[in-house]
C-alpha cells in the first residue's frame, strides 16, 4: 500500500530553521571526533617511532587494524542502517569507540594498542557511514549540498584539530593523553545526541509511517512555531517495498555502486595512504617529532579549507564538475609537489595539495555518494562503498612502506595522483548529476 505520510516532500519543503541545524550540530560533532580519532593515528605512531614503542612495520600494522575495523564497521552499518534505523546505529558505534579510546590510554603494550585500535575502528567505520546519509535525508534539495558541505568543513577541521593537538600533547604529555581527550568527547556527545530524530523517509520506507507522522509533526511544529503550514505538493508516493542487496549490483544501478566504490577508494588511499602518514615519513627523513608535527599541522590546514571551498561551490556548478576539478587540482599539485625543495614552497604545495583532496572528499564522500542511493537501500549503499574504500586503506599501507623504500614521498604522491586521474575518467563517464534535485527524483 502507499504510504499517506509523504515524508519527501514533507521534509523537502521545509525552510532552513533551528532544527537543521541543530540536527547538523549533532551528527556534526560526532563526525568531528570520528575525524579526530582517525587523524591522530599519524601523530601518535610518530611518537611511538620516536619513543621506540613501535617500528614502521608495527606502525603499518596498528594503521591496517584500523581499517580492518572499518571495513566491518562501514559494512555492518549499512546493514543495522537500513534494517534497524539510523539513530540505533549512530548511537551504537559512537559508544563502541567512545569505550575503546578510553581502554587505550591504559595499553600495556604496543599489541593491546593495535587490538583497542581494530574495536576503535569498528565504530569509526560505522560514523562515517551513517552521519552524510542521515542527515542527507533531512535537508530540502536547494540547500543540501552547501548544508552537507558545511557538516563535511566541520569534520574536517578535525584534520587541523587533532594535529594541533598532537603539536601540543604529545610532546608536553604523551600519546596517551590523545585518546582520553577523544575517548571523553564521545561519551559526553552519545548523551547530547540522545535527542536526535529517527529519519522519517526510513521510517516511512519501512512501513511505519505512525511513527513517520509522529516525528514529522513534532519537526513542523519546531520549525513553523505556531505557524500555518504550507500545504505537502501533489507527489506521487512510492509503495512501499523491501529491497535486497542485490539491487546495488543490478544494470541499472551498478554504474552507480562502481563511482561510489572509485569515490571512496581514491579517497582512502590519498588520506591514509599520504596525509595519515605524513608524521611518519618527516620523522623517518630525520626531523624531530616537534617539526614533522608542526609540517604535518601546517599541511593540515587544507582539511578545512577544502571544507570551504566544498560550501562555496557544491551548490552551484553541480556535484560532477565539482569533483572533477577538486581531482584535476590535486593532481597537478602532486605532481608540483615532487620537484619542491624549499621548505616554504614545500609546505605551501602540500597544503594546496590536502586543500585540493578535502574538497574531493566534502564533494565526494559526504554529498555525491549518499545521493547516488534510494532510501530503502541509501545506507547499504553507502556502507558498500565505504567498505570498498577501507579495504583500499587496510592494504594500501604496506604498498605505501614499499613505495616509500623505493622512491620516497615523490613514489608515494605520485601513485596517489594517477589514481585521482582515473577516478577524474570514471566521473566523467559515470556520473549522474544530482545537484538540487530531491533524492527520490536522483534515485
Amino acid at each position: 500500500m502507499a504510504s499517506s505520510v509523504r515524508a519527501a516532500a514533507r521534509l523537502d519543503r521545509l525552510p532552513i530553521s533551528r532544527f537543521h541545524w541543530r540536527i547538523l550540530s549533532l551528527i556534526g560533532a560526532g563526525l568531528f571526533l570520528d575525524a579526530s580519532e582517525i587523524y591522530i593515528g599519524g601523530g601518535v605512531t610518530g611518537a611511538l617511532l620516536r619513543d621506540g614503542w613501535s617500528t614502521l612495520e608495527s606502525n603499518a600494522t596498528f594503521v591496517t587494524m584500523t581499517f580492518v575495523g572499518l571495513v566491518i564497521g562501514a559494512w555492518a552499518a549499512g546493514i543495522v542502517g537500513d534494517r534497524l534505523g539510523r539513530r540505533f546505529s549512530y548511537q551504537f558505534n559512537l559508544a563502541i569507540f567512545g569505550l575503546a579510546s578510553l581502554a587505550a590510554v591504559f595499553a600495556p603494550s604496543m599489541t593491546v594498542l593495535i587490538g583497542l585500535r581494530f574495536i576503535m575502528g569498528i565504530g569509526l567505520g560505522a560514523e562515517l557511514v551513517i552521519g552524510y546519509a542521515m542527515f542527507t535525508e533531512f535537508v530540502p534539495p536547494g540547500s543540501r549540498g552547501r548544508l552537507v558541505a558545511l557538516l563535511s568543513m566541520l569534520a574536517n577541521s578535525a584534520v587541523f584539530f587533532a594535529s594541533l593537538l598532537s603539536l601540543w600533547i604529545i610532546p608536553s604529555f604523551g600519546w596517551r593523553y590523545m585518546f582520553a581527550i577523544v575517548g571523553v568527547g564521545a561519551i559526553i556527545v552519545w548523551f547530547l545526541r540522545k535527542s536526535l530524530p529517527e529519519s522519517p523517509r526510513w521510517l516511512e520506507a519501512v512501513g511505519r509511517g505512525a511513527e513517520a507522522e509522529e516525528v514529522l509533526s513534532a519537526i513542523e511544529r519546531e520549525v513553523y512555531a505556531g505557524k500555518s503550514v504550507p500545504p505537502v505538493a501533489d507527489l506521487p508516493v512510492e509503495a512501499r517495498r523491501s529491497v535486497p542487496l542485490r539491487v546495488l549490483f543490478s544494470l541499472e544501478i551498478l554504474p552507480r555502486t562502481i563511482l561510489g566504490c572509485m569515490i571512496m577508494m581514491v579517497i582512502g588511499f590519498s588520506v591514509y595512504g599520504l596525509v595519515a602518514w605524513l608524521p611518519s615519513f618527516f620523522v623517518k627523513q630525520g626531523q624531530t617529532i616537534v617539526q614533522s608535527l608542526a609540517w604535518s599541522t601546517i599541511m593540515s590546514l587544507g582539511g578545512p579549507a577544502g571544507g570551504l571551498i566544498g560550501f562555496l561551490v557544491a551548490d552551484r556548478i553541480g556535484r560532477r564538475s565539482a569533483i572533477i576539478a577538486a581531482v584535476l587540482f590535486a593532481s597537478a599539485f602532486g605532481i608540483v609537489y615532487q620537484f619542491m625543495t624549499e621548505p616554504g614552497l614545500l609546505l605551501l604545495t602540500g597544503f594546496l595539495l590536502v586543500t585540493a583532496i578535502y574538497t574531493m572528499i566534502v564533494i565526494g564522500q559526504a554529498i555525491y555518494v549518499p545521493e547516488l542511493f534510494a532510501t530503502p537501500y541509501r545506507m547499504r549503499g553507502t556502507g558498500v562503498c565505504g567498505t570498498a574504500g577501507r579495504i583500499t586503506s587496510a592494504v594500501i599501507q604496506y604498498f605505501v612502506i614499499w613505495l616509500f623504500g623505493l622512491g620516497g614521498v615523490s613514489l608515494v604522491v605520485g601513485a596517489v595522483v594517477v589514481s585521482m586521474l582515473l577516478l577524474a575518467a570514471a566521473v566523467w563517464l559515470l556520473g549522474v548529476e544530482t545537484r538540487t534535485k530531491p533524492l527520490e527524483a536522483i534515485a
